[in-house]
C-alpha cells in the first residue's frame, strides 16, 4: 500500500499549476520566462497575484492531500513524511512535463501543514519575515526550510531523515539561487 501511495502522492505532485494556469490564460510558460520556475512566485511576476495565488494554493494541496490520506491510512509519521516527499518530488521533477517543475517550496509546505502544523506555521512565519526584509524569493525559501528541522525533529524525531532529505533537495533545487546570492545577481520583488 505504501507504494501505491507514493506513486500517486508522486503523480499529483507532477500536476503543475503555474503550467497548466499559464496554458488556460494564454500567459507565457514559466519555464520560460521570467526565473524559468514553475511556481508561485514566478507567477506573481508573469502573470500577477490571482494566478499566483492559485498556483500557490495548488502547489500547497499537491503535498497536504497525500499526507492527509497517509494519516488517514494509519501511516506511521516516517512514511507520511516519506509519501510527502514523493509529491515535493514530483512538483520538482513532473513526469508529465518533460520533468521540468518548479523547487518544491509550497509543496513542502503542504506536506509540513499535513505532518505537523507548527512547523508549517514556523516556515511560513520565518519565509515572510525573510521575504518583507530582503524582496527576495529564494532567499526565504533557503531560510525557512532548514529552520524547521529542528523544531519537527524536537517534536518528531521519526520526520527527522525524511525531512533532511525535503532540506537537501530544496537547496539542490536552488543552487543557482544561492550562486546568484553570492555574487548579488539575485532577482528581488
Amino acid at each position: 500500500m505504501f507504494w501505491l501511495l507514493a506513486i500517486l502522492a508522486y503523480l499529483l505532485g507532477s500536476l503543475s499549476f503555474a503550467i497548466l494556469l499559464s496554458r488556460l490564460t494564454g500567459t507565457p510558460d514559466p519555464r520560460m520566462s521570467g526565473s524559468g520556475n514553475a511556481g508561485a512566485t514566478n507567477m506573481l511576476r508573469l502573470a500577477g497575484k490571482k494566478l499566483a495565488v492559485l498556483t500557490l494554493l495548488g502547489d500547497l494541496c499537491k503535498g497536504l492531500l497525500p499526507v492527509l490520506l497517509a494519516y488517514q491510512l494509519d501511516f506511521s509519521l516516517q512514511d507520511q513524511a516519506w509519501i510527502g516527499i514523493c509529491a515535493v518530488v514530483g512538483h520538482m521533477y513532473p513526469a508529465y512535463f518533460r520533468f521540468r517543475g518548479g523547487k518544491g517550496v509550497a509543496t513542502a509546505a503542504g506536506m509540513l501543514l499535513g505532518l505537523y502544523p507548527p512547523a508549517a506555521l514556523l516556515a511560513v512565519a520565518a519565509w515572510l519575515l525573510t521575504f518583507q526584509l530582503t524582496r527576495t524569493s529564494s532567499l526565504a525559501a533557503l531560510i525557512a526550510t532548514p529552520l524547521t528541522l529542528p523544531l519537527l525533529a524536537w517534536q518528531e524525531p521519526a520526520a527527522l531523515l525524511p525531512m533532511s532529505v525535503l532540506t537537501a533537495l530544496i537547496v539542490w533545487r536552488h543552487r543557482g539561487n544561492l550562486r546568484d546570492l553570492m555574487a548579488g545577481r539575485e532577482r528581488h520583488f
